[in-house]
């Protein structure tokens, strides 16, 4: 077995969770208590760091959904919200990062795009 690399080999590290598009699901959505402490960007990762209370956070599911708008400015923008399914009843407080594969967010035709994330002070500039 060889498991060498050639110098022109490139590596794709998956970074998280797939961002949701969908409409529907991005207008049913309600929001949930939870704060958000920090958000990043490294490449096509997204890390959204956030804290609520709960017993451990180790079964609370953060979902990214995007609207399927995209606004024809220059970059473009998308609009998205994010979901926090809690159903601890612990008044305890824990944080939690979760990681979201940016990808499927890219336009054709751009190297950037604006992510609008309802609850969020700022927008996020994705460069891809």
């Amino acid at each position: 077995m060889n498991f060498q690399c050639d110098d022109d080999d490139t590596v794709v590290i998956p970074c998280g969770t797939e961002v949701m598009i969908d409409s529907a699901t991005y207008e049913s959505a309600e929001s949930s208590y939870f704060g958000v402490l920090n958000v990043s960007l490294n490449n096509d990762c997204l890390m959204v760091h956030i804290t609520s209370s709960g017993c451990d956070a180790s079964s609370w599911e953060l979902t990214l959904i995007d609207s399927e708008n995209i606004a024809e400015s220059m970059p473009p923008q998308r609009y998205m919200k994010l979901t926090l399914n809690n159903n601890e009843a612990c008044l305890a407080v824990f944080e939690k990062e979760e990681t979201f594969d940016l990808t499927s967010l890219q336009v054709e035709g751009t190297n950037e795009v604006v992510l609008n994330i309802e609850g969020l002070p700022e927008s996020v500039l994705y460069t891809y």
